[in-house]
């Protein structure tokens, strides 16, 4: 017969030794998988600048078919401000028009990441530019151009 000490003396568990490996285990995966997540959230968030520059290209088009000149005011085109937002405010559109070298009516929108939303933290592609000739810029965050922010 077993007394009461041998019983307890027998129970299932883990050791220390156990544990400690399991969370140096996960913690090592965090460290690999956090950047990563981090990159891919930022890639996915530049896809609302581009598709906000397309939609704001297009209203300008159309408005310079019905008023035969572009507009600097993104109100005009049908936006609630000026600058404008893209739809989770990430990133602020602003337009810009005139005459462009031999071309006598352009227009430039850029959309910029704005302050404190996260995506300012995005040092690859900071803010992404769009012209009437359908050129595609961009810049990062050290106001350099980069050319893999449209892909």
């Amino acid at each position: 017969m077993q007394t009461a000490f041998c019983r307890k003396r027998h129970q299932g568990g883990f050791t220390l030794i156990e544990v400690m490996i399991t969370v140096v285990i996960v913690g090592i995966l965090s460290a690999v998988a956090l950047p990563a997540y981090t990159s891919y959230i930022q890639k996915s968030r530049r896809t609302e600048a581009r598709t906000v520059l397309m939609d704001a290209a297009s209203k300008q088009e159309q408005y310079i078919l019905n008023f035969r000149t572009y507009t600097t005011s993104m109100t005009a085109l049908g936006y609630a401000a000026n600058p404008a937002l893209s739809e989770t405010g990430l990133y602020s559109v602003a337009a810009a028009a005139g005459a462009c070298g031999s071309i006598a009516r352009c227009y430039t929108l850029t959309a910029t990441a704005v302050a404190g939303k996260g995506q300012d933290k995005d040092i690859k592609c900071k803010s992404f530019s769009l012209d009437s000739t359908g050129a595609k810029t961009s810049k990062n965050s050290s106001d350099a151009a980069t050319t893999d922010c449209w892909n």
